[in-house]
């Protein structure tokens, strides 16, 4: 394609790679991008746990879509607040609730939802998700206001408030964590008489964060066990009511609420698209993040299954998204150009795990640090990355307002 047409470039999913690859195809003039989202917000959910612990609220967390894709200099990126119903891809058109539309590229990042299983009873009905906003929100206000009850109750009875959390990958451990901290000071610093909260963290495997560096794990268990998590491994949950949890070693839990985090599975727009797929249902992609049918649809974020040199997966973080977007903007823009795409050499940069107010591992280019330091480090990613997104969404802002 001549570097002198316009390029008609249609994303869909305003995710942390979607974001990404929005970012670098804006700065060619020639490329008329259009970014598709059913959400009217980028939702930052790697700062859930502060959502959930009320260190943030649900603004801080989220980038208007908006205002940010009025803020390129160009003028050449369009946010259309619609979901994706299904993909023409021979006609190069994708199909909306409301429109059709007709691209030159495609790019497919609508991200992971929590998959809740089909065969475990009750667990649709009595459990919460928190891969989607309005989900971790429902569960912030239920949380709240067991937190009420209980003071409400004090100095006649005090039952603790009861939590289990299935799953003990990065999602569920950090927000055992922090839900532990949070309610420890609450209770601490108000002085209330009623101080009880049990969490248990149920995981599936023989030590939680399965796959993930030694020590960071070592490090989380002790964190944990501090806060006076009960972890339990090698269990699975195979049934839920209103009020109770059994277990696959047929122990019974009585709680208030359950947090699930135990997977997650592509967003529904991928199973409807005419794609090759893994046997878990992601989209299959070339090493250049082209899906196998087509040269100018793409595949990035969650909803697509990474591999390192040695075919392992790639855990599906931030870091790992971003990186997609960044590639994906770089081989469609060799592609415009006629020249030899890049084959992926995407790895982890860090691992930063949030354990609780003021307290986080990580390992980072290889060095191990815990603590204060590693949450301080952690929250200094988190802001200069929002930073940067605000700034950008306040030029768009006052485009539109000056119109």
């Amino acid at each position: 394609m001549s570097q002198n047409k316009k390029s008609k470039i249609i994303i869909i999913g305003g995710g942390y790679a979607g974001i990404k690859t929005t970012q670098k195809l804006a700065k060619n003039p020639n490329n008329e991008i259009i970014l598709l989202d059913k959400n009217p917000y980028h939702y930052m959910q790697t700062e859930v746990y502060d959502l959930i612990a009320n260190e943030e609220d649900f603004a801080q967390i989220t980038l208007d879509l908006f205002t940010y894709c009025s803020g390129f200099k160009n003028n050449n990126v369009t946010f259309y607040k619609q979901e994706v119903k299904n993909v023409d891809f021979e006609k190069k058109k994708v199909i909306t609730t409301v429109d059709r539309l007709y691209y030159d590229y495609l790019v497919i990042g609508v991200g992971a939802r929590t998959k809740f299983a089909a065969n475990v009873d009750g667990l649709r009905e009595y459990a919460y998700g928190i891969k989607a906003l309005h989900r971790a929100m429902y569960f912030k206000q239920k949380f709240e206001m067991s937190l009420f009850k209980k003071v409400d109750e004090s100095g006649t009875t005090c039952t603790p408030i009861s939590i289990v959390i299935a799953g003990a990958g990065l999602s569920g451990v950090e927000i055992a964590a922090q839900m532990a901290s949070f309610a420890k000071e609450f209770y601490k610093n108000n002085n209330f008489l009623c101080r009880k909260l049990n969490i248990v963290l149920v995981n599936a495997a023989e030590k939680i964060l399965k796959g993930m560096d030694k020590h960071l794990v070592e490090r989380s268990i002790k964190r944990l066990v501090d806060l006076s998590i009960v972890i339990k491994n090698k269990e699975k949950v195979v049934s839920l009511t209103k009020n109770s949890v059994t277990l696959s070693s047929g122990e019974k839990i009585f709680m208030d609420f359950m947090i699930f985090a135990g997977g997650i599975e592509p967003n529904g727009l991928i199973f409807d698209l005419k794609l090759q797929k893994n046997e878990r249902g992601f989209l299959e992609t070339k090493s250049s993040l082209q899906v196998k049918d087509y040269n100018t649809v793409y595949a990035i974020g969650d909803c697509t299954t990474l591999y390192d040199s040695e075919k392992n997966v790639l855990a599906p973080t931030a870091d790992i998204a971003e990186q997609m977007g960044e590639l994906c903007a770089k081989n469609i823009s060799l592609h415009q150009k006629g020249k030899m795409l890049h084959s992926h050499n995407i790895k982890s940069r860090g691992i930063l795990i949030a354990l609780g107010r003021k307290y986080a591992t990580a390992k980072v280019f290889g060095i191990y640090i815990n603590g204060y330091l590693a949450y301080m480090m952690k929250k200094i990613i988190e802001r200069v990355y929002s930073k940067r997104l605000d700034m950008h969404s306040c030029v768009g802002c006052k485009k539109i307002f000056d119109e």
